[in-house]
């Protein structure tokens, strides 16, 4: 099944500053071949539900090699038979509001 999935995924005792590992973490993503978008609140993955689950999967043990406390938050969205998402649901709203809205 079809799913776009966005999750974020820190670690809780590295301190405030997490860029580096979600660096670590977008890196995964980009090499998976997985279509995503990134935002600065986590990251959104469009894909069949299994493949995606599994680039989270990598994430977070890639984080817990050197994190002992992670926290993730994940939302789905899966549909059968529904692709390219990532952008037809921008656009949808596109053609609504007859302009381009910030992403």
């Amino acid at each position: 099944m079809s799913c776009l999935m966005e999750f974020s995924m820190s670690p809780l005792d590295k301190g405030a500053s997490v860029g580096e590992y979600v660096a670590r973490s977008l890196d995964i993503i980009d090499r998976s071949g997985i279509d995503y978008r990134l935002n600065a609140m986590g990251t959104i993955l469009e894909g069949e539900f299994a493949d995606c689950l599994a680039v989270v999967q990598q994430c977070y043990d890639r984080m817990r090699e050197d994190c002992t406390r992670i926290t993730c938050s994940i939302k789905i969205d899966a549909r059968e038979g529904q692709s390219g998402r990532l952008d037809a649901k921008i656009d949808s709203i596109r053609r609504r509001l007859g302009r381009d809205p910030r992403t």
